[in-house]
């Protein structure tokens, strides 16, 4: 099986060298951008399988490359951010990144985060092959996601919180809960940053996403995909 790619892209040389030292030694396939032009014209030329992303670049800062990536790709983005700031990490989140790690890192622990995105990425359930919300078909083998013959592109994390919600009809899950079977246990954020993954997949998948009628908020504990007969 060849190696998982991942490009780390930081205008710090040395942080991109720690982090591609640390990767390599798990068996990554690693390159390097250092602003924001140079990491889009490697990411749509190499396709890597996941995506360090600093957010504070010189030119084209990392929102604006999660914004245009995230309109022609579902490629993983863990993003890191200099500032311990939560408008910083929701507004990523919101943009469509999969996960965070605040500077200064730990490198073992942005190495846990990136085998956590890239085995939810990469899993496939040997439960039910097809889930249905409404009327949306969900493939969880091809992780994709159909409303008539229309393809819906998800990220890696809506898509899963799409069929952990949809295994389950009309159980309700805890932000906290959701983060763990999502997220998993590299996480260990902030929980309403579920709240930004959860307005992100309502934005494709509701008819009215102001009045969801598919995934059901339940004020004062969490979410829960309606149950067939109840809307």
């Amino acid at each position: 099986m060849a190696a998982k790619s991942i490009l780390v892209v930081d205008d710090e040389k040395r942080i991109v060298e720690i982090v591609r030292a640390y990767l390599e030694r798990e068996g990554y396939r690693v390159t390097g951008a250092y602003d924001g032009e140079m990491a889009l014209e490697m990411a749509r030329r190499e396709h890597p399988d996941l995506i360090v992303l600093d957010l504070m670049l010189p030119g084209v800062s990392g929102w604006d490359i999660c914004r245009a990536l995230r309109k022609e790709s579902d490629v993983p983005i863990i993003m890191l951010t200099a500032r311990d700031d939560v408008t910083d990490r929701v507004v990523g989140l919101e943009l469509g990144a999969d996960d965070y790690v605040t500077k200064p890192f730990e490198p073992k622990e942005l190495v846990s985060r990136v085998k956590a995105v890239l085995r939810r990425t990469g899993a496939i359930r040997p439960s039910r092959t097809v889930l249905r919300v409404g009327d949306l078909n969900i493939d969880v083998e091809k992780h994709l996601v159909f409303r008539g013959d229309v393809g819906i592109e998800l990220t890696p994390t809506e898509f899963e919180l799409l069929r952990v919600l949809a295994e389950h009809p009309g159980r309700v899950y805890t932000r906290m809960q959701l983060l763990d079977r999502v997220q998993g246990d590299a996480f260990e954020g902030y929980e309403r940053t579920m709240d930004s993954h959860v307005k992100n997949l309502r934005r494709k998948i509701e008819p009215d996403p102001e009045h969801p009628s598919l995934i059901i908020t339940v004020h004062g504990v969490g979410y829960k995909v309606q149950e067939a007969g109840n809307a």
